[in-house]
């Protein structure tokens, strides 16, 4: 099998998913769609299954905070198709105030450890997941920290005065 044009891909998801699946950009040759959380675990399941596609290997999990928009925080995900060497990657767009959206562990058991990393890292809680805790920070965290909420800097510190490197 060759690879799967762009266009064809997103034309198959699109039919699929009328209104619920769109392109959102096609950089470096990747393209990138973004679903609604309720249709976004029959997505992974029909880019994985279909005998076209074969989406079989889940690279990826992870999330993307951007603090000025109203759905701030973005769950992606990067599959990777190997019988046709085509990559895709899937966003789906939450409020903060609403972090949950459906696990990937029913198609793929790698996905347990990746939904668990971007769960103690962005709060995003994956429904139905085994095992949902902290794998990389302390249990008793009361925050999430690739969330960008706080100063890069504490303006306090002493140590960063100007004064102190003759300026």
């Amino acid at each position: 099998m060759g690879k799967i044009a762009n266009e064809e891909l997103l034309q198959k998801l699109t039919a699929r998913f009328t209104n619920t699946v769109k392109q959102t950009g096609e950089d470096f040759g990747l393209l990138t769609v973004e679903a609604e959380r309720e249709v976004i675990a029959d997505v992974l399941a029909y880019l994985k299954t279909d005998p076209s596609l074969k989406f079989i290997f889940l690279t990826d999990i992870t999330a993307i905070h951007y603090p000025e928009l109203e759905k701030a925080i973005a769950v992606v995900y990067h599959l990777h198709s190997l019988t046709t060497n085509t990559r895709i990657r899937v966003k789906v767009q939450l409020s903060v105030d609403d972090l949950h959206i459906p696990s990937a562990t029913p198609l793929w058991d790698g996905a347990n450890w990746m939904e668990r990393e971007t769960y103690d890292f962005f709060g995003v809680i994956f429904d139905g997941h085994p095992d949902l805790r902290r794998i990389l920070n302390v249990d008793d965290m009361t925050v999430f920290p690739m969330r960008k909420e706080f100063p890069l800097e504490d303006p306090n510190r002493v140590d960063k005065k100007d004064y102190f490197f003759g300026r």
